[in-house]
């Protein structure tokens, strides 16, 4: 299947990967409608750092997941559905869970009954490699145990699984995309990547952050994209699960002398135990088996972490003054 010509509706087009993910199907030919969230500035997100020519292209509706009219007249006359509007930030999740269940759970059920009803071709629902928690083997291929160790985690894994059933029970063409941790430009500083940079970047030399042995599988924002794009092509993998991610794990204190050689800065690094999350709550390793998504559709991870790193600082470092470094936000 080519998206050349094909009407596509994107969740979280306002979103870090969502934004990205907007430009590429742009770049393929596709007819983009874009649900940003509604809010009284009038913003749109991401969206508006792109040039008023490219906006022109784009089919913005503004709105609300947890709405299921809004959802409803978005998705009418729609081929293909990206869903990856959610509310992500996990410390948040600790905080106020309820909305959460409200955003990543109904919102995926008013995708799922939109779709249905307006018999769209494809919906590729966006999981996340959180649901498995802690490796209980390594890599983590798609038949890895689920187990949720936060709020988050859990509204994702039961979205993952009313997308399935809606697969199961009447025949929704969904695919669920999960993948491992993504970082790159317009992430913000809720991920550890952009904490990182956006600290050095603004002149900080001693560096806040949580747990240093955690260990992450990091994807560039385009291999992430290009997921979704392969997956989008395909006429197999309807109602199964794909993992994406790299097959290369770094610990945390790994990725600071990483980031350190990058930038070319000495810093120090002191642990913000508001940073921390709670003991059983803390995924320790997050490794990605993707050999699933290979065999389908030839996509595997392309940008070195190395690579990647030097674009996403380039990136923040031009772009310092839109993290506030000051104190934490969860």
């Amino acid at each position: 299947m080519k998206l050349k010509g094909m009407k596509v509706f994107i969740t979280g087009a306002d979103g870090f990967i969502g934004s990205h993910l907007v430009e590429q199907c742009l770049k393929e030919g596709a007819k983009v409608r874009a649900f940003v969230y509604y809010n009284s500035f009038g913003r749109l997100g991401w969206l508006d750092s792109f040039s008023p020519k490219v906006l022109e292209q784009i089919d913005i509706r503004i709105g609300d997941i947890r709405d299921f009219y809004c959802i409803h007249q978005a998705c009418k006359d729609i081929d293909i559905v990206f869903h990856l509007a959610a509310l992500i930030g996990i410390p948040y999740s600790y905080v106020a869970p309820e909305s959460y269940v409200a955003t990543n759970v109904t919102g995926t059920l008013n995708v799922l009954q939109a779709g249905r009803m307006r018999k769209v071709k494809k919906i590729i629902h966006t999981s996340t490699s959180e649901v498995y928690g802690t490796a209980q083997y390594a890599p983590i291929d798609e038949s890895h145990p689920i187990n949720p160790q936060s709020p988050y985690a859990a509204t994702k894994s039961s979205a993952d699984s009313l997308a399935l059933s809606f697969y199961r029970s009447f025949g929704l063409p969904v695919t669920v995309l999960r993948p491992f941790n993504t970082y790159g430009p317009r992430q913000s500083a809720r991920a550890v990547i952009p904490t990182i940079m956006s600290q050095i970047a603004s002149g900080h030399r001693t560096i806040k952050l949580g747990n240093l042995a955690a260990m992450r599988d990091l994807n560039y924002v385009s291999d992430t994209v290009n997921a979704f794009i392969h997956l989008a092509k395909t006429d197999k993998g309807l109602g199964e699960v794909f993992n994406a991610g790299s097959g290369r794990e770094v610990s945390i204190a790994q990725l600071v002398e990483m980031i350190k050689s990058v930038t070319d800065v000495r810093v120090t690094v002191t642990q913000d135990k508001q940073r921390v999350r709670p003991k059983k709550s803390e995924v320790e390793r997050l490794i990605c088996g993707a050999d699933k998504l290979n065999r389908l559709t030839g996509w595997r991870s392309e940008i070195s972490l190395e690579k990647g790193l030097e674009k996403t600082y380039r990136w923040i470092a031009q772009n310092k003054n839109i993290f506030r470094t000051e104190r934490y936000y969860v």
